[in-house]
């Protein structure tokens, strides 16, 4: 499946450990992620990130261009909701598109965990029936 990679830069070192924490499930899936994040996550856990532009140049509209075509199977985008971005409407048109798509999206570590397991225990294999 190909998971979407996003962080804020408040939420970045916390990506990092996650997918520290996940490789095992990461690394049978194709990531993909905004390019700063892409590049941190990359070099935590070795595995190849394909990379967009960073997110306040492009990377979110990016994502939300895959997302629209339903080329996303998951997205966790650790936000940080204290600190608004300028770039929040093309935050809102991803979260838009997942929504039309029905592509299940992580904001937090919790729910992130949450479908990375329900990941790797199967739950999730209903999207490849989409496709």
């Amino acid at each position: 499946m190909n998971i979407a990679l996003i962080a804020h830069d408040n939420k970045k070192k916390l990506m990092e450990n996650l997918c520290v924490a996940y490789r095992h499930i990461l690394s049978k899936h194709r990531l993909y992620a905004t390019g700063t994040t892409g590049q941190l996550v990359e070099e935590a856990i070795n595995l190849h990130v394909s990379k967009y532009l960073a997110g306040h140049l492009g990377g979110e509209q990016q994502m939300s261009a895959q997302a629209a075509l339903n080329d996303i199977d998951l997205v966790i985008f650790l936000r940080d909701p204290l600190y608004p971005k300028q770039y929040e409407p093309d935050i809102g048109s991803l979260m838009r598109l997942c929504d039309v798509h029905n592509i299940p999206v992580a904001t937090n570590l919790a729910t992130a965990e949450a479908l990375l397991l329900a990941l790797d225990n199967g739950d999730l294999d209903w999207r490849l029936n989409l496709k």
